[in-house]
């Protein structure tokens, strides 16, 4: 199991933080999301054996946001 903080630019309301976490959950292999819209940054658990790191950046970015 992997965990990783990912910075995150343009999250600024609850819309945002359902938008990240509803997706970025739905990933298979994705445990637990967590958006810090305070510091920008969302917290990550996920199994690398069943999804890429790049994936879920790319989740991201496909919301509108920019993982930094």
């Amino acid at each position: 199991m992997q965990k990783i903080t990912l910075k995150v630019d343009g999250m600024s309301c609850g819309h945002c933080v359902k938008a990240v976490e509803g997706s970025v959950g739905d990933l298979n292999g994705v445990v637990n999301v967590k958006v810090h819209l305070e510091n920008g940054t969302v917290d990550i658990e996920y199994n690398s054996n069943d999804v890429s790191l790049d994936k879920i950046k790319e989740t991201i970015d496909d919301q509108g946001y920019d993982v930094n």
